[in-house]
């Protein structure tokens, strides 16, 4: 009994030793994928934003049309792997709401046109900070469109992410430009597509991105044909097809990075776009964002991050209450 009684600490201690251990091992691990989540996220917008600035670059000499033709093929035959390997069985099943999918591309191709056409007139990080707001837009169109409850803290985050884009846009005759008129448009139509994507979340990715490509591929034949093509040299038609290439790495990379790490840890980081489109804008275009906009991009991050961070806490509350 004296010698039971004497190994029964013993093992405790070293049974807590073991548990202190495979925490240790388990909070090492779990910081190491939080990192590997930030660092492709900061990647994947960084990659976005060269996307941006090289898309800003090509738009002064080339038609829209011309460059969403160019960056859909482009991104189509990156594809096409994944294509054959989700197979056909994945696209019927994700075209059984043909008319969700169908307003789906629209919204797409709608805000991807926009974008560019805005940066005919527009410096870079102005433009990127209206698309910032699409989050907000969300929100305020989640109780209509999604049947989503959305409380009084969120309402008031979306009043002041509202104020934020007036003081980016900051209306005056000498202001209100068709670029502003683009961007604004095209950043309401960039949160519908947010909205429609969430309603086909079942849908596989890769049935998702061919069918956003294809419909863009569709408006862009039409837009050459309407206004024709400009001959390219030997580069721009290598930095047209970039644009489809670094669309699609993105993409990849913020994917990976929700897969790695919580997206409380990684979403917040998605607003450096902002910075690197102030950063490039004034490298390569020699633009200087304005104080109104600056203080209205200021005013679009907090409102979407306190949206996003209010969105967790809820989600965290409902799981441990359900």
């Amino acid at each position: 009994m004296s010698d039971l009684s004497s190994t029964l600490p013993a093992r405790r201690e070293r049974g807590a030793i073991a548990h202190d251990a495979d925490r240790a091992r388990s909070g090492a691990a779990a910081r190491a994928a939080n990192l590997a989540g930030v660092g492709m996220m900061l990647a994947g917008v960084l990659l976005f934003a060269v996307n941006d600035t090289l898309g800003k670059w090509l738009v002064g000499s080339f038609g829209v049309g011309q460059l969403m033709l160019m960056r859909s093929i482009a991104g189509l035959c990156a594809l096409s792997p994944f294509i054959a390997r989700t197979g056909a069985p994945a696209f019927r099943e994700g075209t059984q709401r043909p008319w969700l999918q169908l307003l789906r591309v629209a919204c797409s191709t709608g805000e991807s046109s926009l974008f560019f056409w805005a940066l005919t007139t527009l410096p870079l990080a102005e433009v990127m900070t209206y698309y910032m707001a699409g989050p907000i837009y969300v929100t305020a169109m989640s109780p209509f469109l999604l049947g989503e409850r959305v409380g009084w803290r969120r309402w008031l985050a979306v009043a002041v992410g509202f104020v934020g884009v007036v003081l980016a846009l900051h209306p005056s005759p000498s202001s209100f430009s068709w670029g502003s008129v683009c961007a604004l448009a095209g950043s309401l139509g960039y949160a519908l597509f947010m909205v429609t994507t969430r309603r086909l979340a079942g849908t596989a990715g890769t049935v998702l991105m061919t069918w956003q490509l294809t419909g863009a591929l569709a408006f862009g034949t039409v837009l050459v044909l309407w206004n024709g093509w400009t001959p390219t040299g030997l580069v721009d038609f290598v930095l047209m097809l970039f644009l489809g290439l670094g669309s699609l790495g993105g993409n990849m990379l913020v994917t990976q990075s929700l897969r790695r790490a919580a997206a409380s840890v990684v979403v917040p980081y998605q607003y450096t776009l902002i910075l690197w489109g102030m950063l490039f804008g004034w490298l390569i275009f020699g633009e200087v964002v304005d104080t109104l906009t600056l203080l209205g991009a200021a005013v679009i991050v907090a409102a979407g991050l306190f949206i996003f961070l209010r969105e967790q806490t809820l989600q965290r509350r409902e799981a441990l209450t359900g």
